[in-house]
């Protein structure tokens, strides 16, 4: 039996800028290289679609927001497309005011935009909500409540208020497993 081609060339291109972009970076207090993420991303992506510009996007979403990567590097190596998915993706920071104290405007800013987002658009954000919330559980099943101050926010109601609020305006995803999970995981960390 003959192996089916697959063009892969798109996304092993994103990859290739993706490890570039985000080169020598660890994953804040994880103790391992930062591409981690946007690859278990990828693979998540690839549960709900094969489209090769959301395995792309799912590569790529954290470069505009983390490196030095702008929305026209993307546009100009990726398309349109790609790069409007990225953005999408990407938080929108505000000159002069902290991460803590833009947290909450940020997250609702995220959850907003998700609400009325594309349908691909929520497919790239669950692979990026998803792998976050893997590792919040899993670093929550070793550290308990330790584990918020890692966080610029350390209240556990804030995230919990937060996924919460990204898994209902991803609700439209959710026949997939992705979505499935992503909802199994917050209920078993925000657990009352």
């Amino acid at each position: 039996m003959a192996n089916k081609y697959l063009d892969t060339d798109l996304l092993d291109r994103a990859i290739i800028f993706a490890v570039q972009a985000h080169h020598n970076t660890e994953r804040r207090g994880k103790g391992f290289p930062y591409i981690v993420h946007p690859m278990e991303a990828v693979e998540i992506v690839s549960t709900i679609t094969p489209d090769q510009e959301l395995l792309a996007a799912a590569a790529l979403h954290d470069t505009i927001e983390d490196t030095d990567v702008t929305v026209d590097d993307i546009r100009r190596e990726f398309g349109d497309r790609i790069a409007e998915l990225v953005h999408a993706e990407s938080d929108q920071f505000t000159e002069g005011v902290s991460e803590e104290d833009s947290w909450h405007d940020r997250k609702q800013a995220a959850i907003d935009r998700l609400r009325t987002a594309s349908h691909d658009a929520k497919i790239v954000a669950l692979g990026d909500k998803l792998s976050n919330m893997r590792a919040i559980a899993r670093d929550y099943a070793v550290q308990g409540d330790a584990l918020w101050n890692i966080f610029h926010v350390k209240d556990k109601a804030s995230h919990e208020w937060h996924y919460r609020g990204l898994a209902d305006s991803l609700k439209e995803l959710d026949g997939t497993f992705a979505y499935k999970e992503f909802v199994q995981l917050i209920d078993h960390v925000f657990a009352k």
